[in-house]
C-alpha cells in the first residue's frame, strides 16, 4: 500500500532551502537600502549648504560695496593730510621746473653774451660791452657787469668786485636749491605725525572697548592712516632729495665754468695793467 503523507512531507522539506535563500538575499539588502539613501541625502544636503553659503556672500557683496584705491588713501589719511600733501606736491613740481630751466647752461653762461663780449673787447668798446654785460640777467652777465664797472680802478680791485657777484649769484641759486631739500626733509616727518596719530587712534579703539574684540574697521581706519601717511611723505622725499642733488651738483659745475669763462675774458685787463 502506499503512503500518501509521504509526498506533501517531501515537498514542503523541499521548499524549506529556498525559504532560507530567499530570507538571506532579504538580510544582505536590507543594509544597503539605507547607504543608499544616505548617499543619494547628502549631495542634496551640500547643495543646500553652497547655496546658503552663495547667498549670505551675495549678501555681503550687496552689503559693502567696493572702493576704489584712490578713495581708500583719501578717507585713510583725511582732509588735512591730504591737503598738506596736495601743497607740498604742488611746491615740488614748480621748484623743480624753475630750478631745473635756473640750471640751463643757456642761462648761466649763454654763448650768444661770450661771442659779443669778446668781439666789444677785441674792438675795444668797452662800455658797449658792459651794456651788453649789464643787460644780460643771466649769472655770467652779472659777473662780467660788475668787473667792468670796477676795472677802471684796477684788475684785482676788478676781480675782487667778480668774486663778490659771483658768491651772491651762487648764494641764490642755493638758497632756490634749499627748498627742494627742505621738503625731502620735512614730508617724511609730517608721514610720521599721521602714523602715530594713526596709531593712537587704533589703540583708543582698543581702550574703549569694554567687552569682546575691537571692531577691526575701525582699528583698520588708524592703521591705514598710520601706513598710508608715511607712504606718501616717502614719495614726495625721494624725489625732492634726488632732485636737489643732481641739480646741485650742476649748478656746482656750471659756477666753476662761469669764473673759467670770465676769468679768461678779463685777462686782457691784467696784461694791459701789467703794461702800465
Amino acid at each position: 500500500m502506499r503512503n500518501t503523507t509521504a509526498g506533501p512531507l517531501q515537498t514542503a522539506v523541499r521548499g524549506v532551502p529556498l525559504l532560507a535563500a530567499v530570507l538571506a538575499c532579504g538580510v544582505l539588502l536590507l543594509p544597503a537600502a539605507p547607504r543608499a539613501w544616505a548617499q543619494e541625502a547628502e549631495p542634496a544636503a551640500g547643495d543646500a549648504i553652497d547655496a546658503s553659503v552663495k547667498d549670505a556672500t551675495a549678501a555681503t557683496s550687496v552689503a559693502q560695496p567696493e572702493v576704489s584705491y584712490l578713495e581708500w588713501v583719501l578717507d585713510a589719511m583725511g582732509w588735512h593730510y591730504t591737503l598738506i600733501f596736495l601743497a607740498i606736491s604742488f611746491a615740488l613740481v614748480a621748484l623743480f621746473v624753475m630750478n631745473l630751466l635756473a640750471a640751463k647752461r643757456e642761462n648761466v653762461v649763454p654763448s650768444t653774451l661770450v661771442e659779443g663780449f669778446e668781439q666789444h673787447l677785441a674792438a675795444k668798446q668797452y662800455q658797449e660791452a658792459y651794456d651788453l654785460a649789464k643787460a644780460d640777467e643771466s649769472f655770467l652777465g652779472q659777473i662780467l657787469s660788475a668787473g667792468l664797472s670796477r676795472v677802471s680802478i684796477g684788475y684785482n680791485e676788478a676781480i675782487e668786485a667778480m668774486q663778490e657777484a659771483g658768491e651772491e649769484e651762487n648764494l641764490r641759486m642755493e638758497q632756490r636749491l634749499g627748498y627742494l631739500a627742505l621738503i625731502g626733509t620735512i614730508s617724511p616727518m609730517i608721514g610720521l605725525l599721521g602714523t602715530v596719530e594713526g596709531m593712537v587712534d587704533s589703540f583708543m579703539v582698543i581702550a574703549n572697548t569694554n567687552t569682546g574684540a575691537p571692531d577691526p574697521q575701525e582699528l583698520a581706519k588708524g592703521i591705514s592712516r598710520a601706513l598710508f601717511t608715511t607712504l606718501v611723505g616717502l614719495y614726495l622725499a625721494i624725489p625732492a632729495l634726488t632732485a636737489y642733488h643732481l641739480l646741485r651738483n650742476r649748478v656746482s659745475r656750471l659756477v666753476l665754468e662761469v669764473g673759467i669763462v670770465s676769468e679768461g675774458l678779463m685777462r686782457r685787463f691784467r696784461k694791459s695793467n701789467e703794461k702800465v
